[in-house]
């Protein structure tokens, strides 16, 4: 009589768990824009949501210790003339968030560490260089003040917010980009088009390096993400429109190393990555559902753990960085569940009876400080993240001032505001 063997994982038994009513964050106004962004960003001191607003575009910066009910009048960072589409807390500043919009600019904003007590309205610096909206926004996650944006004009622009300038101009996608995502040390990003391509793009070399047309046969929108050891993790949909998702090397795009039918829905499935565990979980925008995955070097790969799920759908999602999360409680992720008037975090625990420090399930982790300085990074250098220790928990930083040093900003900035297609486009980096 053949026995099926167990696979052997820490993370087989993983549950998710809603806190308690009281511990989220209650009467919040969820943006009503039809963007397949998060609407929400999360660090270890501050929980963003982009919410809806009359004029304009606005985002709510609550401290994550303010739970309970948000006051209707709480301030609210305000500086965008259009609806806000994507936010990204720094990864090496937890008081610097930056934000994008249909306005065609992307702003970065110091956040200060105590609850608002009037409206932000005055970005550290406004980048302006999209002639159409601005949709994706993401931070380098090693070099310091490195930060890319991409607009509905097709172009990837990667700034030195410490500047203000723009670097770095890409105009390789003929059509919208749905996805981006980095690389560990930051020398790649990947991209997922409309045009239905998946590329790696060397962004110095201001090259595509690597594609692959259709990973997934469906023409809806698809998501990629890198994982640690450098594949691509990818979700969409088959011809029949089942979701599916898949796992690529870049280096050989002709065949998956595993690819997965999951089911039939019309949400974009998020993709929200776990670097320590190697672990991947999927949100669905309008699914009430999280399922999990983990990803090893052996077949089938990418192996299903658990599936949580809730009563209510959700509109976007928010994933705490590692260093965020309670080492007391065997806890290995933190979601925030944006519903249509609150946000509900759901930790995720590895159930295990002792109270101490797990070393096995907190390796060290991705800490604050970046590896280098923007210039490091444009003359080709590459680091990995510098690492800090989960144990004993994690105390962030002290607030710094992210100070911008113009360069010749007279010259450089037109006197009045002038649309992008009155600017004699040739002057652009390319």
């Amino acid at each position: 009589m053949s026995r099926s063997i167990v696979r052997q994982s820490k993370f087989r038994h993983v549950f998710g768990q809603t806190v308690k009513a009281e511990q989220g964050y209650d009467d919040i106004r969820v943006s009503k824009v039809t963007w397949d962004s998060s609407f929400c960003a999360i660090n270890p001191k501050f929980l963003a949501v982009i919410v809806e607003s009359s004029g304009g575009g606005a985002f709510l910066v609550l401290p994550i210790s303010k739970t309970g009910r948000v006051d209707k009048n709480y301030p609210l960072v305000i500086g965008h003339s259009g609806p806000v589409l994507d936010i990204d807390w720094c990864p090496h500043d937890d008081n610097i968030l930056a934000s994008c919009s249909e306005d065609c600019t992307a702003m970065v904003w110091q956040i200060p560490d105590h609850s608002l007590t009037r409206p932000i309205s005055d970005p550290v610096v406004v980048l302006e260089g999209h002639s159409k909206r601005v949709g994706i926004v993401t931070w380098h996650p090693t070099a310091r003040n490195i930060l890319l944006t991409a607009g509905s004009d097709n172009l990837v622009i990667i700034w030195n917010v410490g500047t203000g300038e723009a670097l770095i101009s890409m105009d390789d996608h003929p059509d919208l980009i749905y996805s981006i995502s980095w690389n560990r040390n930051g020398s790649l990003f990947c991209t997922t088009c409309k045009d239905r391509r998946l590329r790696v793009c060397d962004p110095r070399k201001r090259e595509v390096v690597a594609e692959r047309l259709a990973p997934h046969e469906g023409i809806r929108p698809m998501r990629a993400i890198f994982t640690r050891d450098g594949n691509i993790f990818t979700t969409g949909f088959t011809r029949m429109s089942q979701r599916e998702l898949g796992l690529w090397d870049p280096t050989n795009f002709e065949e998956p190393i595993a690819l997965l039918e999951l089911d039939t829905s019309n949400g974009v499935l998020l993709p929200y990555y776990d670097a320590d565990a190697n672990m991947v979980y999927l949100c669905g925008k309008g699914d009430s559902s999280i399922r999990y995955f983990e990803i090893t070097e052996e077949p089938p790969y990418v192996h299903y753990l658990n599936t949580f799920s809730s009563k209510e759908p959700q509109r976007g999602m928010g994933f705490m960085p590692k260093r965020g999360v309670d080492v007391t409680k065997c806890e290995i992720a933190r979601l925030f569940k944006l519903l249509d008037k609150k946000c509900e975090p759901i930790t995720m625990t590895v159930p295990r009876k002792s109270d101490l420090f797990q070393d096995d399930l907190y390796p060290d982790t991705a800490g604050p400080e970046p590896a280098m300085e923007a210039e490091e990074w444009l003359d080709g250098r590459d680091e990995d993240p510098i690492l800090v220790s989960m144990r004993g928990g994690y105390m962030p930083p002290k607030s710094r001032e992210l100070k911008v040093a113009k360069k010749n900003v007279l010259e450089s900035r037109p006197t009045t505001r002038r649309s992008m297609s009155t600017l004699d486009t040739n002057s652009l980096p390319h």
